[in-house]
């Protein structure tokens, strides 16, 4: 069996549409967030957005879609609780039938 030509680095396909999906929901994150009307709120959720991201960028593990519908549900109660009721959750879910 000859070598491999593609760099060790290279995405699997599987890894490369993940990759797509997570820049699909970080780009509707910080679309959705420009509508809040509020400067303050509209900083706090994209520095948390923002941080969020970095923090889980290392991340490998496939999520199990239990786990997916708790993440929406702890986000969806962080941007309730900071008063910002135009933001819809809902509106970058993954189609988890929430």
């Amino acid at each position: 069996m000859a070598a491999s030509r593609l760099p060790a680095a290279t995405l699997t396909l599987k890894q490369f549409i993940r990759r797509q999906q997570v820049l699909l929901l970080y780009r509707r994150i910080l679309q959705t967030i420009r509508q809040v009307p509020n400067d303050s709120d509209r900083k706090y959720l994209k520095d948390w957005a923002r941080e969020e991201f970095k923090r889980n960028k290392s991340a490998t593990e496939e999520a199990s879609p239990a786990t997916e519908a708790q993440d929406l549900k702890e986000a969806n109660g962080i941007v309730t609780t900071t008063g910002v009721h135009s933001i819809h959750v809902r509106e970058f879910s993954l189609d988890l039938g929430l």
